[in-house]
């Protein structure tokens, strides 16, 4: 029977009940979209009769078929996608990795099956980085510094490590502050050393990376910047300020020293070359006063008498010659001598300077005036 055909005096058909009618409003929605994949699928309305219920019916057997179609071709074409040069693609399969493709283009299984995680392995990366850190010398500075690095391992990063950036955060402040507290604050100060302390904290970051197989490589590790902390900034003036007392003094006790040590010398070569000429002249005295003793003998063995009488003349004269007293002998006649008493003072006087001179008559020889007085002297001691 026709749905447009009354049965019994009611007008009914077979989708139920009419708009209108007691039906409900979900009912009327389903009709309404039905109608609208039919004319969508068959290109505008249907005719009327039996021809058009027939094709109703075989457009309302189609339409699921055609829907679910176009789903499944959407949803087969989101497997594709796209992997740069720079990326790897990391496809899973419920959760467990099935492969890992290069640039180009791809397919996998549309989610939920297989899922695709990009990693980009040729990006160098950069994470700065502040601390305050203690040296080894028990000064605090706070260090800025840089670490750039790579992914090269994307399955290592994505499956070995649960935070890579947390973990290389923790590993670089940890290395920065075990380097720096074996160094002292002038090697971190100092510009020069700075080189040695970035590489040996670049090799102790990469070490630990890579017991982690957390597939980071670190290419390059700045130390930006060390500055000491505001609280110790007069401590450390003050500490500076000591050092260059210390390298002021020492400069001036070189200075010092270089100076004096050549005068020191000039005076050790001098007194030494003194010692030599003493020595050589100690050693010519003795050497005269023996060759004067033997001759002495020789004429005390050849006139006995001679030799003592001027043996004696001669120590009375040098007993005299010291003395400060002037004796003039007063029966030698009734002229009036003269005798230059301040002259035989001031020969006096330079013969106790000078007593080494004054006792070898022998190897010097006596003076003009000296001999003089000696005559005289002799003398007075035979009247």
């Amino acid at each position: 029977m026709a749905w447009n055909q009354p049965s019994g005096g009611k007008n009914e058909n077979p989708w139920g009940r009419r708009p209108g009618q007691g039906g409900s409003d979900l009912d009327e929605r389903l009709k309404s979209w039905q109608r609208k994949l039919e004319s969508l699928f068959r290109g505008g309305g249907g005719g009327g009769g039996g021809g058009g219920t027939e094709g109703g019916a075989s457009a309302g057997s189609t339409v699921p078929a055609v829907v679910i179609g176009v789903l499944l071709m959407f949803w087969l074409l989101s497997g594709t996608y796209q992997v740069g040069q720079a990326e790897r693609g990391v496809v899973q399969r419920f959760g467990a990795l099935t492969s890992v493709q290069t640039g180009g283009l791809h397919w996998h299984l549309p989610w939920p099956i297989e899922t695709v995680t990009k990693v980009n392995v040729g990006n160098n990366n950069s994470n700065d980085f502040k601390s305050r850190v203690l040296t080894s010398d028990v000064n605090l500075v706070d260090v800025q510094f840089a670490v750039q690095y790579q992914y090269t391992d994307p399955v290592k990063k994505l499956f070995q490590v649960y935070e890579p950036e947390q973990t290389l955060s923790e590993v670089s402040e940890s290395a920065i502050r075990e380097i720096i507290g074996r160094s002292t604050l002038d090697e971190v100060l100092v510009g020069t050393t700075r080189p040695k302390i970035t590489s040996r904290t670049k090799e102790l970051i990469q070490k630990t990376l890579d017991a982690y197989n957390s597939g980071i490589t670190v290419s390059t590790v700045n130390l930006e910047d060390v500055t000491v902390p505001e609280a110790v900034i007069p401590s450390r003036s003050d500490a500076n300020k000591a050092q260059a007392d210390k390298e002021r003094y020492i400069l001036e006790s070189e200075a010092y020293a270089n100076g004096i040590l050549p005068v020191a010398q000039g005076t050790a070569a001098r007194t030494q070359q003194d010692a030599q000429a003493y020595k050589a002249q100690v050693v010519a005295i003795a050497t005269g006063q023996a060759a004067r003793f033997t001759q002495l003998e020789t004429a005390y063995a050849q006139a006995p008498e001679v030799t003592r009488r001027r043996m004696y003349m001669e120590t009375v004269e040098n007993v005299l010659g010291r003395a400060h007293k002037v004796i003039i002998d007063g029966k030698a006649g009734g002229n009036m001598l003269y005798l230059p008493i301040d002259k035989l003072l001031e020969k006096s006087n330079a013969q106790q300077t000078e007593p080494q001179a004054a006792t070898e008559p022998a190897v010097s020889g006596a003076p003009k005036d000296q001999e003089q007085v000696t005559v005289e002297a002799r003398g007075r001691a035979e009247r």
